[in-house]
């Protein structure tokens, strides 16, 4: 496992290559804005964030904010905010760095993790001595430059993904680094195993999804560090218990502030069955879209009713967990599958918030180790080729178009973030349905986009579930408010007429006198400016039910 300095200076080239690669692709979010879904609330909107002194870092770590207990997330859009204002370009700008450096830490883990392996696959990619760089380049673009990571970076919001990122890969990196040293000199270890407990700790304090990393460590342990047998269980678990400690205590602070906000959906709304069909199906959808990343958008809604195919893809991720754990030669399949499914626990339907089935963002720890595998596959099929030609013609000129692919579809889907016209639109383009044309008509009507909004809105209202009956008020309150805006007064005193049947609220009496002054009905617009009382509030969407 030692390397010549030779070795660690090319390491050191493929790492910035890759982190370089990766800032290039990305550059183009530098002409996003912020988009009307989370970022109002994270960014925009948020007083937190707005100085950056003493008492943003108590409140960042004593309160939760937005529902969640994440500091160094805020700590760092507090210091985006210092040297940026509300300029969007700052905040994209610290998202790609931190993605080009995970980017790079991804080619390090990868070094490390074929080097620790001792089977014959391994030895097959370090003989040959451009095959194992070359297998490490690709691991970190196949992670790095793959369309599933335009949420986490594109997005200001997902800073809390790529921060995160940064301390969970540092955390597995130094854990790595901790493995070899106590293999090679038995003691002296310890520095690297205090520098992944504090990267661990560090990356729950970015974001909580972290929190299974404990047992991500336990993988590594059994392959490719080949440690974990019957005969050390115990001292092996006994080694993760600070790490195991800071695990328990973020998933109970986490619990604590989000029964507090309300965020999760208990169990009476959302039974453990249906859970267990959506997170079938989400895990079935995020390994499509790791091999097949085509059609991506950034909210996928739980539908009501759940369909039968939600039914059939959870049997086919069943038979598949079935199908790897049987071949037990092939640890190495086991050990990527398990990496791969572990990091998604925590974001799977068991602890469902919000109304989505699955989110590309979800997949940027879990498909650390499917990249790293995927680039080990490729360097065995370079080394047994055989002839130069059948290399070229069979696998580089394959490997460079896949890869010339994943740099366009990234540009192209980075441009979806561009503002909420563009990312709803592009929800809609492709999953149209009721909360999604409500979003992009609340964004049309900020705007006075009118004509544009009363087609949402309408949109909405034909497709609204059961479940949002109680709350049409919403939606037609909106509507008249565009159709008063875009002089369509008849139309629009139906609309607000609607609203205050279903829920008589203020704001929506000033409207209606609004509309009946400008109709000539001085009389009536009068009673209903006395109902809605001197200060009616403005405008807002409620859920309130009714």
């Amino acid at each position: 496992m030692n390397r010549g300095k030779g070795d660690k200076k090319q390491l050191l080239y493929l790492s910035v290559t890759v982190g370089l690669i990766c800032l290039a692709t990305y550059l183009r979010a530098l002409g996003c804005g912020f988009v009307n879904y989370d970022d109002p609330l994270y960014v925009l909107n948020n007083p937190v964030i707005k100085q950056l002194n003493w008492d943003t870092v108590v409140s960042a770590f004593t309160q939760a904010h937005v529902g969640w207990w994440m500091p160094l997330t805020w700590i760092s859009f507090a210091i985006d905010h210092f040297f940026w204002g509300l300029e969007p370009f700052g905040y994209h700008l610290t998202n790609i760095v931190f993605h080009s450096l995970n980017a790079a830490l991804v080619v390090l883990i990868a070094d490390r993790v074929l080097r620790m392996g001792a089977g014959k696959e391994e030895r097959e990619l370090r003989a040959d001595g451009w095959i194992h760089p070359v297998t490490l380049l690709l691991a970190g673009l196949l992670w790095g430059i793959h369309p599933l990571r335009v949420e986490s970076v594109a997005w200001v919001t997902e800073r809390k993904d790529v921060l995160n990122g940064f301390f969970s890969l540092g955390a597995i990196l130094w854990y790595l680094c901790y493995v070899q040293a106590k293999e090679m000199y038995g003691t002296g270890a310890r520095r690297p195993y205090v520098l992944s407990l504090v990267f661990f700790a560090l990356s729950l304090m970015a974001k909580s999804v972290s929190v299974v990393l404990p047992l991500l460590l336990l993988v590594i342990d059994w392959y490719p560090a080949r440690r974990l047998r019957r005969d050390n269980v115990l001292p092996l678990v006994r080694e993760k218990l600070p790490f195991l400690a800071l695990s328990v205590l973020m998933a109970l602070v986490t619990v604590y502030f989000t029964s507090e906000s309300n965020y999760l959906i208990s169990y009476e709304l959302f039974p453990f069955h249906q859970r267990m069909l959506v997170s079938g199906n989400a895990i079935f959808e995020y390994v499509r879209l790791l091999l097949l990343p085509v059609g991506i958008i950034a909210f996928y809604v739980i539908p009501d009713p759940i369909p039968p195919s939600y039914l059939v893809t959870s049997v086919i991720v069943a038979v598949l967990c079935v199908l790897i754990f049987a071949f037990r030669k092939y640890r190495w399949i086991s050990a990527t599958w398990l990496a791969f499914i572990i990091p998604l626990l925590p974001v799977l339907a068991i602890l469902q918030n919000g109304d989505q089935s699955f989110a590309a963002r979800f997949t940027y720890l879990p498909s650390v180790a499917p990249s790293i595998a995927a680039g080990a596959a490729i360097g065995l099929v370079f080394k047994k080729a055989g002839s130069r030609h059948r290399v070229w013609q069979s696998i580089v000129i394959p490997v460079l178009a896949l890869l010339v692919f994943y740099v366009v579809a990234t540009v192209k889907d980075i441009a979806v973030w561009q503002n909420s016209e563009t990312f709803w639109t592009r929800i809609v383009s492709v999953r149209p349905g009721a909360i999604v044309h409500k979003e992009r008509g609340l964004y049309y009507h900020s705007v006075g986009k009118f004509h544009e909004a009363i087609g949402d809105f309408s949109a909405a209202i034909q497709t609204a579930p059961e479940a949002w009956h109680p709350y049409l008020y919403n939606l037609y309150v909106f509507r008249g408010d565009s159709l008063r805006a875009a002089g369509r007064y008849a139309e629009a005193l139906d609309d607000l007429t609607a609203a205050i049947n279903q829920f008589p609220h203020p704001p929506y009496y000033f409207l209606r006198g609004s509309v009946l002054k400008s109709m000539g009905r001085v009389k009536e617009a009068e009673a209903d400016f006395g109902a809605a009382g001197p200060d009616p509030g403005k405008l807002a969407w409620l859920w309130i039910a009714n």
